[in-house]
């Protein structure tokens, strides 16, 4: 399929595309959160790999390479916000106080396990959370982990560790709330 799509053969993208789209919007939910921009960016993924078709050489599994660019639009999308956030604060005057992300979220006691966990993953730093996504989330092993996010397999390992350790205090602290 990749051979034909780098033809131009518009099926043969499309199918990549409705074979990969579940996958790609699992994990970019699982960076950002359930925002508004995760569909941008999910979509800016397939916009991404078309762009890049002919620099895929097939060294690595075509839901590698997609994740690798989920991961890192999603970071962007990240560092994007922060900066805006600073932005935001910079004007704010002084006696002006921020909202807690949290109050304008559903109550963690009434969630379910799973959206608990995606919810508890925006309150851990993106590398944690990228590590956890890939490997929990979405499957991966280690070695493919490592891959996609381009740092060694001791890395994916202690960052798991202490991923799960952050996310844990964060649920920790809200069953208690």
């Amino acid at each position: 399929m990749v051979e034909k799509a780098k033809q131009n053969d518009r099926q043969a993208f499309q199918l990549l595309v409705q074979r990969h789209e579940q996958q790609v919007r699992a994990t970019v939910l699982g960076m950002l959160g359930p925002v508004a921009e995760a569909d941008d960016v999910a979509q800016e993924v397939f916009i991404r790999f078309f762009r890049s078709l002919d620099n895929f050489r097939g060294d690595a599994q075509l839901t590698t390479y997609l994740s690798r660019i989920a991961i890192n639009l999603s970071l962007n999308e990240l560092k994007r916000r922060q900066r805006a956030q600073k932005r935001f604060l910079f004007w704010q005057r002084s006696d002006t106080t921020i909202p807690d992300p949290a109050d304008e979220h559903a109550d963690p006691a009434r969630m379910d396990d799973q959206q608990l966990v995606r919810q508890a993953l925006q309150y851990i730093d993106a590398d944690y959370r990228s590590v956890i996504i890939l490997r929990l989330l979405d499957g991966y092993s280690v070695k493919e982990t490592a891959e996609i996010l381009d740092i060694p397999m001791g890395t994916v390992a202690s960052r798991l560790a202490r991923g799960l350790d952050k996310l844990k205090e964060v649920i920790v602290r809200w069953k208690a709330m």
